[in-house]
């Protein structure tokens, strides 16, 4: 299922796809010079400034797929089901958003459906030498959007279609059962649909 919420407004996009591969992640996506640039978040964002999140990098995707939710069929990179989990914008809390990036500290604020406010993403040492695939931590700032919900777990539907991951992967053709372990309760129960 492809949305058309490319252009939100002047600002970049921002994107977060909730993705059941090989084990559950969110990929946290930042446009920027005409790319997203994505990191893998385990356990997907916190809105507690006290919780760091693990964040690696991965490689950089084309902006069309920030819109992208359903299944990527076996034996393609990124097997598995995708689901649409926020979207909106976001604006460089720095001047010179380049020289965050090269530096690994890059200051953001983000007008999403779920997640808004401030935040940082912090490239950590000792942790992947591969460039392309370094270790971050995304952590949300103090402010009137930081709470100590489990946003993933109180929000788990997609922004655009309120399916769950199960159900994306039934209505797409993907398999159910993995999709279902992504979801709240996960282990194989059976996804309902919001009424």
């Amino acid at each position: 299922m492809r949305t058309n919420l490319l252009k939100l407004n002047e600002h970049p996009i921002y994107a977060v796809q909730k993705h059941m591969a090989s084990h559950l992640h969110y990929d946290f996506r930042l446009e920027w010079r005409g790319v997203l640039l994505s990191w893998a978040v385990p356990k997907g964002p916190s809105l507690d400034p006290a919780v760091k999140r693990l964040a690696m990098q991965t490689e950089d995707h084309p902006v069309g797929y920030s819109s992208f939710e359903g299944v990527i069929p076996a034996g393609q990179y990124g097997a598995g089901t995708v689901m649409l989990w926020d979207i909106g914008t976001w604006q460089p809390e720095s001047a010179d958003m380049d020289s965050a990036l090269q530096e690994g500290e890059i200051r953001f604020t983000l007008q999403g459906k779920k997640l808004q406010g401030s935040w940082v993403l912090v490239r950590t040492r000792g942790f992947g030498k591969n460039p392309s695939r370094s270790a971050w931590l995304l952590i949300k700032h103090r402010d009137q959007y930081a709470s100590q919900m489990d946003i993933t777990q109180e929000e788990p539907r997609s922004v655009v279609s309120q399916r769950l991951l199960a159900d994306i992967a039934r209505d797409e053709g993907g398999d159910v059962e993995s999709a279902s372990k992504g979801d709240p309760g996960g282990k194989g129960r059976r996804a309902t649909r919001a009424k």
